[in-house]
């Protein structure tokens, strides 16, 4: 199996995709002869013309209109928002639009919206938001979020071969620092079910995109320096979240650690939290803990984005704390 990047792996499943279906087609601001604003659909033009790699203006609101309609006429289009901060200009479509028209008049909506996400790469307060849970909240939406190289490929596939527009989340600062083995040809991740990346008995941490990994590095510093072993369950989807795996892994651990880089208030974390405590209370044995960031806008400056995202210290310390109380 080839060893890929995060964002290639991304760029192989679209390009798979565009090969196996000619309804497929991508549009957004910079991703033709440019290639991207990082360089996901560099080539891509070239192979496919510009009827079928679209340089859009620049309107977020144009590209998820023209991405709703295109869907509604039979096509499986996959709109690229520069950085995930930008979908605010494209919020009514999606929102009010894209995600009620099949409820409304029976028809599919078969859409990608890529949204480049989140923080750790000094990018300021207007290109490292974490927006998912604004759309985790919208029935008619179905919200990913990969953490993997193998995942962000299958679920990338998957996305546009789904009827429902799909958010799907990719975290920049993971795009060339995380490589892994992916699966070559036609495979797919199911929208939906989440993944168990480490076993363990003691603590379960539910998380999804960049935090797995400082999750994963965590755990295995508790492992080694106080025995604690640690389930690290990754969600993949936001929306549908894998509500089975959730409940059996806190119920089987009986501590529950919620991590993402989302500010805490109205994040995700909350309704995994309230999840736990409607169908696994009794198994608990202590409060269920949550690690995020800051509720304010991410820093400009390293130091202060440091301190105002979470990180691999946060999560050693969340989990100690769950295990003394």
């Amino acid at each position: 199996m080839p060893v890929l990047t995060y964002i290639d792996a991304i760029s192989r499943g679209m390009w798979e995709e565009m090969e196996r279906d000619p309804a497929v087609f991508l549009i957004g601001e910079d991703i033709g002869a440019y290639g991207g604003a990082f360089k996901a659909t560099k080539g891509f033009q070239e192979h496919f013309g510009p009827e079928r790699v679209i340089d859009s203006v620049l309107s977020e609101a144009a590209i998820i209109g023209a991405a709703t309609g295109a869907a509604l006429a039979g096509m499986r289009p996959i709109a690229e928002m520069q950085f995930a901060d930008f979908v605010t200009c494209g919020f009514n479509q999606l929102v009010t639009n894209a995600s009620k028209i099949y409820y409304r008049w029976g028809i599919p909506v078969p859409m990608v919206v890529r949204l480049p996400s989140g923080g750790y790469i000094h990018g300021g307060p207007y290109h490292s938001a974490s927006t998912e849970a604004w759309f985790v909240h919208v029935p008619g939406l179905k919200v990913v979020a990969p953490s993997t190289p193998s995942d962000a490929k299958g679920l990338i596939k998957a996305a546009v071969r789904d009827n429902n527009p799909v958010m799907f989340f990719e975290f920049k600062y993971l795009y060339r620092r995380v490589k892994g083995e992916v699966t070559d040809g036609d495979i797919t991740v199911p929208i939906g079910k989440g993944d168990v990346k480490r076993e363990g008995g003691d603590v379960t941490i539910i998380t999804y995109g960049s935090t797995v990994h400082f999750s994963l590095e965590a755990s295995e510093i508790v492992s080694k320096e106080d025995g604690i072993e640690t389930k690290v369950v990754d969600l993949r989807t936001l929306l549908p979240l894998d509500r089975d795996l959730i409940i059996d892994a806190v119920r089987a651990t009986g501590r529950a650690l919620v991590v993402h880089e989302d500010t805490l208030t109205g994040g995700v974390g909350g309704e995994v939290a309230a999840l736990i405590a409607e169908h696994a209370f009794q198994y608990l044995d202590a409060p269920v803990k949550r690690v995020g960031a800051l509720d304010a806008p991410v820093p400009f400056a390293p130091t202060l984005e440091a301190a105002h995202l979470p990180d691999t210290a946060r999560i050693v310390q969340a989990l100690r704390d769950l295990i003394r109380y």
